[in-house]
């Protein structure tokens, strides 16, 4: 009994933080199956975004974040995960199964980015006019590559051109009605919701930073209009773009992210450009045959946003 009472409690600590990932409008697009053998996890597509993500590669990101954090709980607990990648072929949106394999002594790095799992945000407010240190960018680009993903911080001119090619998709979709439409979906508030960007999150105006403007749709939301900084550290991480290679980008993203946290930086994605293919082929690396998976912008803020809602577990778990 008690060890069915252990058992039991691993499992939803480790449910607890898979679902803790971020997603693409806080969609939330995962399903979880426990079993015998470890834990399956689907894409929910009732959940994917028809408009800017008709191939579902923003929902394997997401997915993907969900599945790091898995893996890194049961690590914290002790245990060694084994990732097995699509795992049946006849189930299409079975997109991973993780099993907690023999025993493991947590390391440092494991505890540190397991306990910013819950202190992750999405911070879409002004940074401060600090650089990142080198060291701390260094251990950014080593978090990626520890996942298979190749993290490029940009320079002066990459930033401009980075920033350009996103303020160019952020006006493409704004003009778009479909795209409001979708937006509307999302930041609609509505009593007891657990999902989608709440009204706190739509974060200030922004008159120099292409961040997408969550609250275009929301004439209500009173925001201000914020000064952002001048100099942002801009980010892009690569993978190959095959369905792994964006589960895998999601794994790297998050390790990114929770890496940032325990480093006391604030991360935001800007997107926009990589739901466009002719904005996305631009920063694809034909040397490599990598492609763009995310665009992260990274800084110093004395602001801490609050926690966007999760639905409850009994709403993400299904039976197969």
């Amino acid at each position: 009994m008690r060890q069915a009472t252990r058992s039991r409690s691993a499992l939803m600590s480790y449910l607890a933080s898979a679902t803790a990932a971020p997603s693409v409008h806080n969609t939330q697009p995962w399903l979880f199956h426990p079993h015998r053998e470890g834990i399956d996890v689907y894409a929910d597509r009732d959940r994917q975004l028809a408009v800017i993500d008709p191939d579902g590669r923003e929902l394997t990101l997401s997915v993907g974040a969900a599945v790091f954090n898995l893996r890194l709980a049961m690590m914290r607990d002790g245990r060694l995960p084994q990732l097995r990648v699509a795992p049946d072929p006849d189930a299409p949106d079975l997109l991973a199964r993780v099993v907690p394999g023999g025993p493991v002594r947590p390391s440092a790095t494991v505890l540190a980015l397991a306990g910013a799992v819950t202190r992750r945000r999405s911070n879409r407010g002004p940074f401060a006019d600090l650089a990142v240190p080198v060291r701390v960018r260094e251990e950014l680009v080593a978090a990626a590559a520890a996942e298979g993903a190749v993290l490029v911080m940009t320079g002066p001119g990459g930033r401009r051109v980075v920033l350009g090619m996103v303020t160019d998709a952020d006006r493409y979709w704004c003009a778009d009605a479909d795209y409001r439409r979708e937006l509307a979906e999302w930041t609609r508030p509505a009593p007891g919701r657990r999902d989608g960007i709440a009204t706190a999150a739509l974060g200030p105006r922004s008159d120099t930073l292409p961040l997408r403007d969550l609250g275009l749709t929301r004439p209500d939301a009173v925001r201000p209009t914020a000064t952002f900084e001048e100099t942002s550290t801009i980010a892009v991480l690569y993978t190959a773009d095959t369905p792994a290679g964006w589960l895998r980008a999601g794994q790297a993203l998050q390790r990114v992210l929770l890496t940032a946290t325990v480093r006391g930086l604030s991360a935001t994605l800007l997107t926009q450009s990589l739901e466009l293919d002719r904005l996305r082929d631009r920063l694809s690396d034909p040397a490599t045959g990598r492609a763009a998976q995310a665009i992260v912008r990274f800084g110093f803020s004395r602001q801490t946003p609050a926690a966007s809602a999760r639905r409850p577990l009994s709403d993400v778990l299904t039976t197969g």
